[in-house]
């Protein structure tokens, strides 16, 4: 049985569904993830075999390479959120966890490129924890 797994920018103009599996899911530390994100790090999920469609606003869907690299982000032209893309010439799906609606049944793998995390990035088991906004 194949699981289905829906997803949407934030501005809803894209949305989309991936049918299969996800093989792995990385939290990666590098420079270059950050910057996509601009938060400690990138929540991706990959997969060689599910395959993902576009239900709407697939025109809206921008995609930047960087120059020299395999360094690749795509995302919605409308509100900037990163959405997933194929990658590795169409036989790796890259998806950006934030970007999905359903929940996914996988754990991370690890944390990647952590020689290069941030220095304001340490372990945080010693960091408050606040369910909602802070008061």
């Amino acid at each position: 049985m194949s699981s289905v797994t829906k997803g949407s920018c934030l501005c809803g103009k894209i949305t989309f569904e991936i049918s299969g599996a996800f093989e792995s899911l990385f939290f990666c530390h590098c420079q270059r993830c950050r910057k996509d994100t601009g938060s400690a790090h990138a929540a991706n999920l990959f997969s060689t075999t599910a395959r993902l469609v576009f239900l709407s606003g697939e025109d809206a869907v921008t995609t930047y390479q960087l120059p020299a690299t395999r360094h690749q982000k795509s995302f919605c032209k409308h509100c900037g959120s990163a959405v997933p893309n194929l990658q590795a010439a169409g036989k790796l799906l890259v998806v950006p966890a934030g970007s999905l609606d359903s929940p996914v049944d996988i754990r991370p793998n690890a944390h990647i490129c952590v020689d290069s995390r941030a220095n304001w990035d340490q372990l945080t088991e010693n960091i408050p924890v606040i369910g909602g906004l802070p008061g």
